[in-house]
């Protein structure tokens, strides 16, 4: 067995070699502490800094599902509120219109119940152009500020039937409006247009045309009903998307954080042990470097 020679130089080179990576050990566990990151450049940890990047990633678009499904909510929010108010309006319009049945009604009270029924109608119109971030939540997609509008007594639709979408979840699109025909009704036929006819058939008194009336509003209250129980459920479907979001975005911060997260107290440890390391090198290396001949003749 041939041993090789082993000079002066060559332990020097060495012990200073180990010393120099006892200290780029100890920077490192400093560095570690003072970011609170053991991850602050890709050349750290190659694998795991790609793992980061796509934990970042998956985070980031939990959150805008998050936030999608809070838009949604406030959507479906408003047009719950909206249908609920507008159902009321309707079914206080079937109500007066039954009282204007009564053959005990005079004309001045006709003319009253009419009146009434015209001031729904306003009330509900204002109501039908409700707006969420100054969007008609009833117009679809249409860059207009009012759903309806009225001209010459007629109130027709002014929206369009586009879906607002809102992606929720990962290949879950969830559409977050109305349109104003399926819960008012079709131009030409819609709750307006009873309302203006009700009302001016409690004005003539005509019996037969105020049942009419009244049975169409029982129509519209109806659609209104069935439009607002969709609302309702799609409201649920987006706040359960909402909560799984969070979650999951939760729980993929926690990952990321276990990979570019310093273990204080694990660091703490480790620095504490590499400073003693650090200080044996140093008192190794000095017993290593003999001195100069210079420094002998002294």
């Amino acid at each position: 067995m041939t041993i090789g020679r082993v000079t002066q130089s060559m332990l020097t080179n060495r012990s200073l070699d180990r010393l120099q990576s006892s200290l780029t050990r100890l920077s490192e566990l400093q560095e570690h502490l003072s970011t609170g990151r053991v991850l602050n450049r890709p050349s750290d940890n190659p694998a795991d800094a790609a793992s980061a990047m796509r934990l970042r990633s998956s985070v980031g678009a939990q959150q805008q599902y998050a936030r999608n499904a809070q838009d949604g909510i406030g959507w479906l929010d408003t047009l719950d509120s909206t249908l609920g108010t507008a159902n009321d309006l309707v079914r206080r319009a079937r109500e007066v219109g039954q009282q204007a049945v009564s053959g005990a009604v005079n004309q001045d009270t006709r003319e009253a119940l009419a009146v009434e029924i015209e001031q729904l109608r306003s009330s509900l119109l204002g109501t039908a152009n409700t707006t969420y971030l100054d969007r008609p939540v009833l117009g679809g997609t249409t860059a207009g500020a009012a759903a309806f509008s009225e001209a010459g007594g007629v109130v027709t639709y002014a929206g369009d039937a586009n879906p607002v979408k809102r992606a929720v979840a990962e290949g879950v699109v969830v559409d977050v409006a109305v349109a104003g025909p399926a819960a008012f009704g079709p131009d030409g036929d819609n709750v307006f247009d009873h309302l203006t006819a009700l009302a001016a058939a409690v004005r003539t008194g005509s019996t037969s045309a105020i049942q009419a009336g009244v049975s169409a509003l029982e129509g519209d209250g109806s659609r209104l009903v069935v439009a607002r129980t969709d609302v309702g459920a799609r409201a649920d479907r987006v706040e359960q998307a909402g909560i799984r979001a969070g979650d999951t975005e939760l729980s993929l911060t926690n990952a990321l954080s276990e990979i570019e997260n310093t273990d204080l107290p694990l660091a703490t440890v480790q620095l504490k042990m590499q400073e003693v390391a650090y200080q044996a090198a140093l008192a190794a290396t000095s017993r290593v470097l003999q001195p100069s001949l210079l420094e002998f003749l002294r």
